[in-house]
């Protein structure tokens, strides 16, 4: 039985004319002693997101029989995770994004026994952050611009790996603070 909830972020200011796109996305932990959250960089020459920090995840098929099945799916298109190796624990509420996406984040336990193959055409890096980092709200940053005379608010978790900023923003950083409320609740 879940807890009893409501999303802090369910949806972003629209800025687009086009039709709405069913996704979802896999929003793995990978069991390590300490977990994480497998992250992905998005191709710089992508249509849409490009170059941004990402769930392996995508636009829902006619013949997947549920969210569930978009993301393990895209999961293994994109990056080569074996389902074998995900198990699925529950659904996220959709999280509707400014592009018109309407996701649908699929939360899942993974094994870190995994041997990833990157999709080269879709994802130039492939990394991990601490779920614990991400749980703490001390590093879950507020922000705000006034485009196109719409104010528009974004999370961020700016994590560094290394010698590397990963910029985690938008969409991905509302979901995770989603969870976030929900592990809190």
């Amino acid at each position: 039985m879940p807890p009893v909830w409501t999303p802090e972020l369910h949806s972003e200011v629209r800025f687009t004319d086009r039709p709405t796109v069913h996704a979802a996305v896999l929003v793995p932990i990978v069991m390590r002693a300490q977990p994480t959250i497998l992250l992905t960089e998005r191709t710089a020459h992508l249509v849409n997101h490009s170059g941004q920090i990402a769930f392996p995840g995508g636009k829902v098929d006619a013949s997947d029989a549920d969210a569930s099945a978009t993301a393990l799916r895209e999961a293994q298109e994109e990056v080569g995770l074996d389902p074998a190796l995900v198990q699925v624990v529950g659904v996220l509420p959709t999280y509707v994004t400014g592009s018109a996406f309407i996701i649908s984040p699929v939360i899942a336990l993974v094994s870190p026994d995994f041997q990833l193959r990157l999709n080269a055409g879709e994802v130039a890096d492939v990394f991990e952050v601490p779920l614990e980092f991400l749980m703490n709200p001390a590093n879950h940053r507020r922000h705000s611009v006034e485009w196109q005379g719409v104010r528009r608010e974004w999370l961020s978790m700016p994590y560094q790996d290394g010698g590397i900023e990963r910029f985690i923003w938008g969409a991905t950083a509302g979901m995770l603070r989603n969870f976030y409320r929900f592990l809190s609740a």
